[in-house]
């Protein structure tokens, strides 16, 4: 046995890795696995007790995992008998060229760590960038995940949630007001359509009781009398069908009352010319 294990299967300068080599590290790979599956089930166990949500749960786990994997290569290195400070020595004018031309990569990596130990962005989070509204599903060390509303899956630059400007929708978890927009023919008893749009706003399930819905009339337009309803909801996912809710309610009602909703019209006066 000894002598299997102390069997050379390479030999590179100074480097002889022998069997006993290759089962170390081995040992070190499956040792890796186990803390990373031992401390994934804590995180989860302390999401579902409520210790943690899971966007901090999971970045938690990120940092953790990746400095559980430097230290397991390290590991590696100096078990095949790779001298770590020996190597960054001899390959530093290397690694210099190497930086110059990863920069924006390490910029990357660099916004990852950050996101993870400022939890400003965590998994489940809604966010706005450039005009694109998604849910944060991953983050990695150096790029993020983003699911619209249409399912699609965007691969988001870390430096982007960093240095860009980031609207987080649920960062403070707590309500956020929307508004609906209607407009009414001119002549309409303005009280009774503001009731009417309040009330139907309110009788919605995802609305917040509190603050309670309110409405104004914001202008005096071409063709009506432009009213608008404001309301908080905490689901900013689904906000959009959310308002189509309230606007087929709004109309509804409208109809039932015999409220008008005008749409455009435009007089047109012809003058002609008797003298010929």
């Amino acid at each position: 046995m000894k002598e299997f294990l102390q069997f050379q299967l390479l030999h590179l300068g100074d480097i002889n890795i022998r069997v006993y080599h290759i089962l170390a590290i081995i040992g070190v790979v499956v040792a890796t696995k186990l803390v990373l599956v031992i401390l994934r089930r804590f995180f989860n166990r302390q999401i579902k007790v409520g210790q943690f949500d899971e966007g901090r749960a999971w970045a938690f786990y990120q940092i953790i995992k990746y400095v559980v994997m430097v230290v397991a290569i390290a590991i590696g290195l100096e078990l095949v008998g790779v001298k770590l400070t020996l190597l960054l020595a001899g390959s530093a004018a290397l690694l210099v060229g190497f930086g110059l031309g990863v920069q924006q990569q390490f910029n990357d990596l660099v916004s990852g760590l950050v996101l993870l130990f400022e939890g400003t962005v965590s998994i489940g989070d809604i966010v706005e960038l450039e005009g694109l509204v998604g849910k944060i599903t991953e983050i990695n060390i150096r790029t993020s995940e983003v699911v619209t509303r249409d399912g699609i899956i965007i691969i988001v630059p870390n430096s982007k949630l960093v240095s860009d400007k980031v609207i987080n929708w649920t960062h403070n978890r707590q309500s956020t007001r929307f508004k609906v927009s209607v407009g009414v023919a001119y002549g309409t008893d303005l009280k009774k359509a503001t009731t009417i749009i309040e009330k139907a706003t309110a009788d919605h399930t995802e609305v917040a009781k509190k603050p309670q819905p309110f409405a104004r009339f914001i202008d005096f337009g071409n063709s009506s009398l432009d009213l608008e309803v404001h309301f908080w909801s905490k689901n900013m996912w689904q906000i959009e069908n959310i308002k189509s809710d309230i606007r087929f309610e709004i109309y509804d009602q409208f109809n039932k009352q015999g409220i008008e909703i005008p749409f455009p019209q435009q007089d047109i006066h012809i003058k002609t010319n008797n003298t010929l």
